[in-house]
């Protein structure tokens, strides 16, 4: 997978999607950049940080993904990607759904995912070394370069959706304590249903997090 590393950029995600209409990126590509200023997060939202904190935008082919991965979860197969490699340095970080990394009750980064033709781009913030409030940082020693190494490695063994799904089930049971927005409404998790594609059953409503 080709990889570019930039000292400053506004976005990774908006670079790689302007990469991709001027083919000037090719998919497979890694984006990672030093500092981001005007970082995008879910539902408009901006994620924004300083040097040594993780910035990092992919972009693949559907058929570079697993098989088994249903498109609307991209988000939570990259998570937890993540979030091992996170807890194998040593944090207690978890995966809130739809796309948050969490370290007790603070979020120290997001994942973000779209489809664009036939790619899928997926963007990803972590709080390595430092954050604003409200937000956490990460309670271990993990260096940007260090978790890029170990992400791509993983990446290059491409575990299913039934493998990561299977760990997910466990990790589900930490955001019934919190809500999430569905649209702009705040919802509770408390009651929420986790399915085998990744989505959710709030009551009669059935909701993908695809991010």
């Amino acid at each position: 997978m080709e990889h570019y590393f930039l000292e400053s950029t506004p976005s990774t995600h908006q670079y790689v999607l302007e990469g991709l209409k001027n083919n000037t990126l090719q998919p497979p590509v890694v984006i990672t950049a030093r500092e981001q200023t005007q970082g995008v997060g879910s539902r408009g939202n901006q994620w924004e940080g300083g040097s040594g904190n993780l910035f990092l935008s992919l972009c693949v082919k559907e058929e570079h993904l697993p098989k088994d991965l249903p498109l609307a979860s991209v988000s939570i197969y990259f998570g937890m990607i993540a979030k091992q490699i996170l807890c194998d340095a040593g944090s207690r970080a978890w995966v809130k759904w739809p796309n948050d990394l969490y370290v007790e009750s603070q979020k120290i980064g997001g994942i973000m995912s779209i489809k664009t033709g036939a790619c899928i781009v997926v963007s990803m913030g972590i709080n390595l070394k430092t954050s604003t409030p409200p937000f956490g940082v990460l309670d271990t020693v993990l260096e940007a370069q260090g978790f890029l190494e170990s992400f791509l490695h993983r990446l290059s063994a491409l575990p299913s959706w039934k493998n990561i799904f299977s760990k997910y089930k466990l990790e589900f049971e930490h955001s019934k304590v919190s809500t999430c927005h569905i649209g702009e409404e705040k919802v509770s998790l408390r009651e929420a249903l986790l399915c085998s594609d990744g989505s959710i059953q709030i009551g009669n409503k059935k909701v993908y997090s695809l991010r």
